[in-house]
């Protein structure tokens, strides 16, 4: 099926304006990052303006007299597309483009267009294309009037239906097509999900803002291969990788989509099944820029997604990142007044601090282990998959009936969930 959502290509000659209303604390990074997002996009920023009013105007959101001057960049500068630093409405969106004579896109079109760009899996690529089709729905009227004529007869869009109101029905059954295999989707992560807790497996997750280095973190703990690159949204497809920790317990890491501020709602709502994985968590790794002169606001910006998706509540430790671009900053552990660990400083791109990081969690997920040997009978071979899929140890003098003892080294809550506790023999 044709996709409904449109965008535009790299390298079109953009101008970037942002709208100050005189209550950003931070508006000097918020314009570095609006730009980046731009930047990522693909875009050739010709300028950035920045808008200063007391309060939004209705019909053209920067004031008329503004809009006019931004008509004249527009056309002496030959700028292909304008790119507000905010959520516009249909109507102020279809105005400013009637009036620049140029596409006009706000923040939530521009980060769809950069998700689109980088979804890789096909859970991924739903995901971003769902959201696209909610953002679209409600800007199907651009200043095309033919979009309001009648367009009837047989076998076409039935008649007296408008090509609107076409346009309009057929993304809303693209819609319920996407969420229904969006469900397939999720209906397999639970089931990966129960397979976990069956097992005893704690889930870490990494969580942060954009940028921070939390697949640079993921690729050096797990050996995987997650793309990671200094851009904003280098990670949108959820990866998991199972880790056997110093102690020998295993968990499994998942690395997430990196946050950001002013997250676009259709968003957060179309990936709310990847972000499962982060509220069914047993721990998140807060992934934090150490040398970022904002990393403050980025942190609460965090806490903030984590507190909308109803992650709030699950056990966090911040990792504060980048080190290495500090002179004055050292690996070290912080603990909270109550004595628990709160905070690891490292360098996910050297590697310095990452063996206490392991360190931290290995003691925090070790728990009481038991070696031994259980004997196996021979109708037990589903236990004896389970205890190797645990990493229980090596059989040894199995019969041909399938029966036999196993060494293992597990974990006490595991051999417990698995009804061995009594079995094995030291």
């Amino acid at each position: 099926m044709a996709q409904f959502f449109e965008r535009h290509q790299g390298g079109d000659r953009t101008l970037l304006v942002h709208l100050d209303l005189g209550q950003e604390d931070h508006l000097a990074e918020v314009v570095e990052e609006f730009e980046l997002l731009a930047d990522s996009a693909g875009a050739e920023i010709v300028d950035t303006l920045i808008v200063r009013r007391r309060s939004i105007e209705p019909k053209y959101f920067i004031g008329s007299g503004k809009a006019e001057q931004i008509q004249e960049i527009v056309a002496v500068a030959d700028v292909d597309v304008v790119i507000f630093n905010h959520a516009l409405a249909p109507a102020q969106e279809r105005n400013l483009e009637q009036l620049f004579e140029c596409r006009v896109l706000d923040r939530t079109t521009l980060i769809l267009d950069i998700f689109a760009q980088r979804a890789r899996s096909h859970e991924g690529k739903l995901q971003v294309e769902l959201a696209q089709l909610r953002h679209l729905s409600t800007r199907l009227i651009r200043g095309w009037t033919h979009l309001e004529r009648q367009k009837g007869g047989i076998g076409l869009r039935g008649p007296g239906e408008t090509q609107l109101e076409s346009d309009r029905r057929m993304i809303g059954l693209r819609i319920k097509q996407i969420i229904k295999r969006l469900g397939k989707v999720e209906a397999t992560r639970a089931l990966g999900r129960r397979s976990r807790k069956r097992t005893t497996t704690p889930t870490i997750s990494l969580v942060g803002y954009t940028n921070a280095g939390k697949s640079t973190l993921f690729n050096h703990m797990t050996k995987a291969d997650a793309y990671a690159a200094d851009q904003l949204f280098a990670t949108l497809d959820p990866t998991m990788r199972s880790v056997k920790l110093p102690a020998g317990s295993k968990v499994v890491f998942a690395d997430t989509v990196g946050f950001i501020r002013n997250l676009p709602h259709d968003l957060v709502t179309a990936f709310r099944s990847t972000l499962v994985e982060t509220v069914e968590a047993d721990l998140l790794l807060h992934v934090i820029d150490a040398v970022h002169e904002d990393r403050q606001d980025h942190i609460e910006q965090v806490n903030d997604v984590l507190n909308e998706i109803g992650a709030a509540e699950v056990p966090q430790i911040e990792i504060y990142n980048k080190i290495d671009l500090a002179e004055n900053l050292e690996p070290r552990i912080d603990s909270d007044p109550e004595g628990n660990i709160s905070r690891v400083w490292l360098s996910a791109k050297s590697g310095e601090g990452i063996e206490s990081l392991l360190g931290v969690l290995a003691e925090r997920f070790s728990g009481e282990f038991l070696q031994g040997t259980v004997t196996l009978h021979p109708d037990e071979g589903k236990l004896h998959a389970q205890l190797h899929h645990e990493g229980g140890g090596v059989a040894e003098e199995f019969t041909e009936e399938g029966g036999g003892k196993m060494e293992v080294d597990l974990p006490l809550k595991t051999l417990d969930h698995l009804h061995l506790c009594d079995r094995v023999e030291s």
